[in-house]
């Protein structure tokens, strides 16, 4: 989980983590992309990821081929949920830390987190979110719903003790 300040209290989770599973799950084949780009900080990935226009991509391929994936997606959602809600955090701070916070937690080096435990009103913005930001990059609408709830049910569920990223086996009882 990540290390260092966070805006959060208790745990949090690092959105390239969440990408990872989400992408693992739902789009298995995009695994290289989501490797590649893990080597990066996640203002630049957002940035290569975000981009318009017909230029060659310095992954070696053009938004035309990036548009109908999931990774794109996962990432994009999440990074600005990631922010929006660190900013929330930073604007309930005092005056006069406010400034501090904000220069530390927009470093390029440290990575977007979410908190571990999302209300159900959080969840269902990032859902609905994952959806409109597929459906606008071309998925079809069965896709977009599949990848959004495989987004909610990863940022629902709890980490396991291990501190592995992924889902928990089911408990027996």
């Amino acid at each position: 989980m990540g290390s260092g300040a966070t805006p959060y209290d208790g745990m949090t989770v690092r959105v390239r983590d969440v990408v990872h599973d989400v992408v693992a799950e739902v789009a298995p084949e995009e695994l290289p992309l989501v490797t590649a780009l893990t080597r990066f900080d996640d203002a630049t990935v957002v940035r290569r990821l975000g981009r318009t226009g017909g230029r060659r991509e310095p992954l070696g391929f053009g938004l035309g081929e990036v548009v109908a994936m999931a990774a794109p997606v996962v990432w994009l959602v999440l990074d600005e949920a990631g922010r929006r809600m660190a900013d929330a955090a930073v604007d309930a701070a005092a005056t006069r830390s406010r400034s501090v916070l904000r220069k530390v937690l927009r470093r390029p080096s440290a990575p977007v987190v979410l908190p571990a435990a999302l209300t159900p009103e959080q969840l269902a913005g990032i859902r609905r979110r994952v959806v409109e930001t597929a459906l606008a990059r071309g998925l079809g609408e069965r896709r977009a719903e599949t990848i959004a709830d495989a987004v909610v049910a990863r940022l629902a569920l709890p980490e396991p003790e291990d501190g592995a990223p992924g889902p928990r086996p089911p408990e027996r009882g």
